[in-house]
């Protein structure tokens, strides 16, 4: 085993990229996400690799799509406000079946909002913020060693599924600094060589990639089933999470990323008092744990959703158990972030 390096979560995820051959990254500054292509700058001259500082996040994304059509991984990164100008280009991106990988470090909103971690764009993120029917792979992490790992498994995924994955942390895991393994990568068997790529049509027939569909009518309704077919393959072959104290839990609490760091310390801490609570934190915000939760329901009376927002996540919580439990939100906008006593004291008004 590798030692351990004390390094903030931005930074990690550019290293895991490095490790994982990004080739390509095109971005531009936002708060609180600006390490990630600073220290992409550096990292991708020392490599030899292409780093550009577009003009705008409408560029970034473009120049993604043109690389990833090349062929090479590539990768850009943004934080809210930023991502929501992307969304056009996320969608072609989508459509064209390229892989890539978009890091998302969340800030507070609506608006410009503020530069403080949230997890607001949940909905954006795991409904294809974008135009049209399409899925992004979205990853969650908790931690910064969490950040690097799935970074380097955001690569592997995206070129597996021909799919863009997403990378979302919030501004608190994007600056903080842990301790963080510095994996050495290695690339799984099995992944399709990209026979897709526009590398040149010298001595080969060329090749089309494209995401208009005029004629025949039928052409984009087929190209949508296609998209949906394959979006149920993934769901089935994978789903992350972590249980914490679920086996006899009366109360789950479900939450991702930095919350439920904290409701595990509030969990813990609610075992010594005698109470039986769980946690379910997702890894995976799509695919979705549908059957996890609806296995959960069978046991717990009760769900409290714990999330840095208004009440997003809890929408999913409430389709999986379809009537089947209640389901409770607790959390704030803009910035907000729970303790672990305030969670302990919810967990009590639910006992």
């Amino acid at each position: 085993m590798s030692e351990k390096q004390l390094m903030k979560g931005n930074d990690a995820i550019v290293e895991a990229a490095i490790q994982a051959g990004c080739e390509f990254y095109a971005g531009y500054p936002i708060t609180p996400q600006n390490e990630i292509p600073e220290h992409m700058s550096k990292r991708m001259h020392d490599e030899g690799r292409i780093f550009i500082q577009s003009e705008s996040e409408l560029a970034a994304i473009n120049m993604v799509f043109g690389a990833s059509a090349a062929g090479v991984r590539a990768m850009t990164s943004s934080s809210s406000p930023g991502m929501a100008l992307k969304q056009e280009g996320i969608s072609y991106i989508a459509s064209a079946e390229l892989p890539c990988v978009i890091v998302n470090i969340v800030r507070g909103g609506p608006g410009l909002g503020n530069i403080s971690g949230a997890q607001s764009d949940y909905f954006q993120s795991t409904r294809g913020g974008g135009h049209g029917d399409y899925r992004l792979i979205v990853l969650a992490p908790s931690s910064v060693q969490e950040a690097y790992d799935l970074t380097m498994k955001a690569f592997d995924l995206a070129d597996l599924h021909k799919n863009p994955v997403m990378v979302l942390g919030d501004g608190y895991v994007g600056q903080m600094i842990e301790p963080v393994e510095l994996k050495k990568y290695e690339k799984p068997a099995g992944l399709p060589k990209k026979e897709w790529a526009l590398t040149g049509c010298k001595g080969r027939e060329p090749r089309v990639i494209k995401t208009l569909f005029l004629q025949p009518a039928t052409a984009l309704t087929e190209h949508n089933i296609h998209l949906q077919e394959k979006y149920d393959k993934i769901k089935k072959g994978f789903c992350l999470y972590e249980e914490v104290e679920t086996k006899d839990a009366e109360i789950v609490i479900v939450a991702y990323g930095i919350a439920a760091r904290v409701c595990k310390g509030a969990v813990l801490n609610a075992r010594k008092d005698g109470i039986k609570v769980g946690l379910l934190r997702l890894i995976t915000l799509w695919p979705f744990p549908e059957t996890k939760i609806k296995d959960l329901a069978d046991n717990a009376e009760k769900f409290l959703v714990v999330e840095m927002s208004m009440g997003q996540m809890i929408e999913d919580i409430r389709l999986a158990l379809n009537g089947k439990k209640e389901a409770e939100h607790y959390g704030f906008g803009g910035g907000w972030i729970p303790t672990t006593n305030e969670i302990l004291d919810k967990i009590k008004e639910l006992k």
